[in-house]
């Protein structure tokens, strides 16, 4: 049976088809793609509209207004996409921002004159929801017997790490910042990944977007931990736009930050992430809350400290 001609526009599904095994039935990818470094060979057929080497208030400038006009933040290359003909193409409904819509989709591909291909939307909003775009990405590549194996292998691996954090003694307040300025909190997966590494997160509701936050209740709640992880950023760019917290006179006065538990972690590759290596991001969050229970190895990889 001839594999699918597979097209990616989503960085965490790109990671889902290789995870299953179908790297080689990819013919192309986001701009956002590069999980794994050998997806980089594959012509991108999206482009951002959005000078991400601005500042993190810039940048929320920039897609506010063209989110505003009804607009997308990419460009889909519908030549590319009708000449390299794929069979399956998979995009995400949960975030504009995030990837490329199925509307952006539909007006890419209307005017092809092959069998329209399948357009597979994930809407990853809490971890029950990444488990069922894994199976629908597996069904739709006729592989519905690897999806349940790598559903089962993440779960195993997860609850390796939620049994022994649920007996720590202790379960430190949580403060996960998913854009620096304005600042707005981590939602949807992230609280429930907190709470499997035994923390008790602070804001944000499993389930839903990430909101946004005020300075004022960050202070008020002055968490015991807190850990910076903007979507779309590595540990270097939220380094350099930090200065927006810490310049703040209240800053040094944060429980957090007078004891040495800010970190920066690597929101792009990891947390923001929801594919196979959601896996790796409680990794990272149980190394930063419990150091006593648990040590992987992410540090200067995934996580720095501040």
């Amino acid at each position: 049976m001839t594999e699918p001609r597979v097209v990616t526009l989503l960085a965490s599904a790109t990671e889902i088809v290789c995870a299953l095994g179908y790297e080689d039935a990819l013919v192309a990818r986001s701009h956002e793609c590069d999980h794994p470094p050998s997806v980089r060979r594959l012509p991108a057929c999206t482009e951002s509209k959005i000078n991400t080497g601005k500042s993190s208030r810039d940048i929320d400038d920039q897609v506010k207004e063209i989110v505003e006009q009804g607009l997308s933040v990419y460009r889909v290359d519908g030549d590319l996409l009708k000449e390299l003909r794929p069979d399956v193409i998979v995009t995400q409904t949960q975030c504009e921002v995030c990837a490329v819509s199925p509307k952006d989709l539909e007006r890419a591909v209307r005017d092809w004159t092959h069998a329209a291909p399948r357009i597979v939307s994930l809407e990853p909003n809490a971890l029950a929801d990444v488990w069922t775009d894994i199976l629908n990405v597996a069904e739709s590549l006729g592989a519905s017997a690897r999806g349940e194996r790598l559903v089962a292998e993440m779960q195993a691996g997860m609850g390796a790490i939620e049994a022994p954090a649920g007996d720590a003694e202790h379960r430190p307040s949580v403060a996960c910042i998913e854009w620096i300025d304005p600042l707005m909190a981590a939602g949807n997966w992230m609280p429930e990944l907190v709470g499997m590494a035994g923390g008790e997160n602070l804001f944000g509701e499993a389930g839903r977007h990430a909101p946004w936050m005020t300075w004022e209740s960050l202070c008020e709640a002055d968490p015991a931990v807190i850990i910076v992880m903007p979507c779309g950023y590595g540990i270097a760019e939220s380094r350099r736009n930090m200065p927006a917290l810490t310049g703040r006179p209240e800053w040094s006065a944060l429980k957090a930050v007078a004891t040495g538990r800010v970190y920066i972690a690597d929101g792009n590759q990891y947390f923001n992430r929801p594919g196979p290596r959601l896996v790796e991001s409680l990794e990272i969050l149980a190394e930063l809350l419990h150091p006593d229970l648990f040590q992987f190895g992410h540090e200067g990889m995934g996580w720095e400290r501040l």
